[in-house]
């Protein structure tokens, strides 16, 4: 029996993914619903107090900035540093980190007090704001994810616009006056790619994922966040997070689309993963040791909630034992595993790094900010569980419809990218 290509879809072998969407649907429209509850009675509907004053909502904000900081950074290898082998993902990486990034702006506006004015950030600013900064950064950002996705994208989307189907007439509108599709078109498409691709690289570190850590880290009221290690780890977490959903993400688009999966892709991505994950641990152990080195009793209580007191369960058993030690013993046998199995691997991880951020927002805010003062007690409410899974889903269908709709498929003929990488060394 003949072997099956890579990229060839098998014959009868594509799903009909109709409940997928049902179900996705659904999620969004309860997740709706708890919108309303939460827009008509405000923070009540929380599980939120004056002492924890922020819960599941900043959590996944945090993550999902750094999936998508993760997800872009990921691309540059490819459209800046001249990675070809990871092309097949370049543009779903692209994708990717756009979605996450709206995602985790709606997480976001669900926190603020006043929704209405989530604008006011920046209609008005004041220098000396790392937020002013940083709503700034995120707006840059986006427009920058949407350019460098479009000029990925031009050449397949300008052939796509000579159909009649829906997806053509999206393509022409969105390729209206740029048809060109001779070599210089496409060389200056490759430039074009290459300066937002640096560009970005400073903006998505310092600015975007960088700059959310350092949101953090400037608090002097807690000692948890206030260090200089703490923007370090969240660009280290991001690039973490961000290759183990692209792993998760493009093995689901092959099965989906009836594909064998590159196995030498994922194995690749796997090995990249360990190398952020072991950067990801030995900056996790410098945080924890120079926090206790430094004997403040605020920093003493919130370690000790994790080692061993109310989150030491989620620490030890989610954070570092599913989503670090077992992710860690899978991936070192490298290329003996199968494309299952490394992507078990990339889900442990991704639920590791979602602990992660629990850990970082929760524990520091449950202690009292002055002698007396009661300890925060926080579990989220239904809303909370509700809303976030409704989002989840909308980014999860965003996905599914951006690559149901738009070329994400790189059909660039493999003699080119062999001419292309041998040019990049």
């Amino acid at each position: 029996m003949a072997k099956i290509n890579a990229g060839t879809p098998r014959p009868g072998t594509g799903a009909n993914f109709r409940s997928t969407y049902i179900i996705l649907f659904a999620l969004v429209a309860a997740g709706l619903y708890a919108i309303g509850v939460r827009v008509t009675g405000g923070l009540e509907a929380t599980g939120l107090t004056s002492i924890t004053s922020w819960g599941a909502w900043v959590a996944f904000y945090i993550y999902f900035v750094g999936l998508s900081a993760g997800a872009f950074l990921l691309s540059t290898l490819i459209y800046v540093f001249g990675m070809h082998r990871f092309e097949k993902i370049g543009r779903e990486a692209l994708l990717v980190s756009l979605i996450s990034m709206m995602v985790a702006l709606c997480f976001i506006l669900l926190d603020l007090g006043r929704m209405d004015r989530f604008a006011y950030a920046l209609w008005f600013g004041n220098a000396t704001s790392i937020l002013a900064w940083e709503v700034r950064f995120y707006l840059a950002y986006i427009l920058l994810l949407a350019a460098e996705l479009y000029y990925s994208m031009r050449p397949d989307l300008v052939r796509l616009s000579r159909e009649s189907s829906l997806r053509g007439r999206l393509a022409a509108v969105l390729t209206r006056n740029n048809g060109d599709l001779s070599e210089a078109s496409r060389q200056r498409d490759r430039r074009i790619l290459k300066v937002l691709g640096s560009l970005g690289i400073p903006l998505a570190t310092l600015g975007v994922h960088g700059g959310t850590g350092t949101l953090f880290a400037v608090v002097k009221a807690q000692p948890y966040w206030n260090s200089a290690l703490f923007p370090i780890i969240f660009v280290v977490s991001a690039l973490v997070s961000g290759t183990a959903l692209l792993m998760v993400l493009h093995t689901f688009r092959c099965r989906r689309q009836g594909r064998e999966v590159d196995l030498s892709l994922v194995q690749g991505l796997g090995m990249l993963l360990l190398g952020f994950l072991a950067m990801d641990l030995m900056l996790e152990f410098y945080e924890f040791l120079i926090g206790a080195y430094r004997l403040e009793a605020a920093e003493w209580v919130t370690l000790a909630s994790l080692f061993s007191g109310r989150y030491a369960w989620s620490f030890w058993g989610i954070q570092m034992g599913l989503g670090a030690l077992v992710p860690v013993m899978i991936l070192v046998r490298g290329s003996k595993n199968s494309a299952g199995t490394l992507n078990l691997a990339a889900l442990l991880v991704l639920v590791g790094i979602l602990a992660v951020r629990f850990h970082i927002v929760l524990p520091p805010l449950a202690l009292p900010q002055l002698p007396g003062l009661p300890w925060g007690h926080y579990s989220p409410t239904w809303v909370e569980w509700v809303s976030s899974t409704g989002l989840v889903a909308l980014g999860m269908l965003m996905y599914l419809l951006g690559t149901a709709v738009l070329p994400v498929d790189d059909t660039t003929d493999d003699t080119t990218k062999e001419k292309r990488s041998m040019v990049h060394g």
